[in-house]
């Protein structure tokens, strides 16, 4: 009699307190729960082992890696349903208490013994290879441990990132005039924002940290006649950026360097730009992160710092890690509020000038990024590991419904550091920017 599906259902809704929210397969073929909608579909014993040796984000995120987990239908559907399930930040998931939370308390032991007794042998499975090994090193945040976190996420290899991405290699949030925008576009109007922010003019100097694949230094030296030094960790990234640069004949005007932020000694810079890099740093840096650039800015100059913000949360000195992000996406990755972004600016020196928010932007950069992903499938699963394209899948898709509905933001704060006499260079109408 098949019915692993109906027993996983009774363990699920006794564990989270709730009826299940939608369909459910076992590995016996069998089924319950709600029709219609998406279906998650339970490959193997092994999933509930992952749960059990691991509960909460971590397990599932596993699961999911593996193949032990799989969805069938709209993922951000399946997303929003399971949110209570899977979430173990805070946010608001209607009152459900998460998994990994529900296995943890004392009066649900009936249905752990029921959910022991369906993962049988109750082995713990090793982690899926792509999991980083190295834990708590990455977040030192010295020059070693981050040329490792971001060579886990950038050298992932520079075909993979131009299918997700598409033609503009650009790894943030792009601008959006409205949906019907295409994503190359979108991302083309972010750079030429930037570029407005910075007041870019020829024969000005531009440091664009954690430069990437080359995009904003390439747009900013052929839009905006500039030179630039673009940084990066990632050799990969050098590599490819260094070609485009060349087939786009700006090497007289672009640099690019495999170098740490910290290391850069060339300045003074007219400008600089770091786009979805601060993400990196981490909260013990930060500070000096920003007294660094800083120093390398020329009197009057502008700095662009577009980042990635959580909202504030009551315990703001706790150490804040997504368990699922921190093992397999950014390794080491820290997020603050907008908040302390613009603070420990303000403390290092810079005049906070503006401050713009892109939340929703980046949910539908997120979305595109997803709809390339799926398009191309099999040649993302070629591209790199199996399990490495479903982390991306999740991780760009989760994102989405998370800037969606304000769990993240996004922001461009345009910062100077006044020249001699306080002046700040900027019009007194601030976004005609120039």
């Amino acid at each position: 009699m098949r019915d692993a599906a109906r027993q996983l259902q009774s363990v699920a809704e006794e564990l989270w307190g709730t009826g299940l929210p939608l369909r459910l397969r076992a590995w016996d073929g069998s089924e319950a729960g709600p029709p219609g909608g998406p279906v998650l579909v339970v490959r193997n014993r092994r999933a509930l082992r992952r749960l059990l040796f691991k509960p909460g984000e971590l397990g599932l995120a596993r699961a999911w890696v593996a193949g032990d987990l799989e969805v069938e239908g709209d993922l951000y559907a399946a997303l929003t349903l399971l949110s209570g399930l899977i979430w173990e930040r805070g946010e608001d998931t209607g009152g459900s208490r998460s998994l990994g939370a529900a296995l943890r308390e004392p009066g649900v032991r009936a249905a752990v013994r029921r959910l022991v007794a369906l993962a049988r042998p109750l082995l713990p499975p090793a982690p899926p290879a792509e999991e980083r090994r190295r834990p708590g090193l990455l977040h030192r945040h010295t020059r070693r441990s981050d040329r490792q976190a971001i060579g886990h996420h950038y050298d992932v290899g520079n075909d993979f990132y131009a299918l997700v991405l598409g033609p503009s290699m650009v790894y943030s949030c792009a601008y959006w005039g409205g949906p019907e925008d295409t994503l190359e576009a979108a991302q083309r109007d972010k750079l030429e924002l930037v570029c407005r922010k910075l007041g870019l003019r020829p024969g000005m100097r531009l440091l664009d940290v954690g430069c990437g694949w080359g995009s904003m230094a390439i747009h900013a030296a052929r839009e905006h006649g500039v030179r630039v030094v673009g940084v990066t960790l990632s050799a990969e990234q050098a590599a490819f950026a260094r070609k485009r640069v060349a087939d786009a004949g700006l090497t007289d005007r672009v640099e690019i360097r495999v170098q740490d932020y910290r290391d850069v000694a060339d300045g003074p810079f007219d400008a600089i730009s770091s786009i979805g890099m601060a993400e990196h740093v981490g909260a013990a840096r930060y500070l000096e992160y920003a007294r660094t650039l800083h120093g390398l800015l020329a009197p009057g100059g502008r700095l662009l710092n577009h980042q990635i913000a959580r909202p504030p949360q009551h315990d703001e000195d706790a150490y804040q890690v997504d368990a699922f992000i921190d093992a397999y996406v950014f390794p080491g990755g820290e997020l603050a509020p907008v908040g302390t972004t613009t603070g420990l600016l303000e403390e290092a020196g810079f005049e906070v000038r503006d401050l713009e928010s892109l939340r929703e932007h980046y949910a539908l950069t997120l979305r595109g990024w997803v709809a390339n992903l799926e398009r191309e499938w099999r040649r993302a699963r070629a591209l790199t590991t199996p399990g490495r394209a479903r982390v991306w899948r999740l991780y760009m898709a989760a994102s989405a419904l998370a800037f969606e509905s304000g769990q993240l933001g996004v922001n461009q704060v345009l910062a100077v550091r006044a020249a001699d006499g306080g002046g700040s260079g900027l019009p007194l109408r601030t976004r005609d920017w120039r």
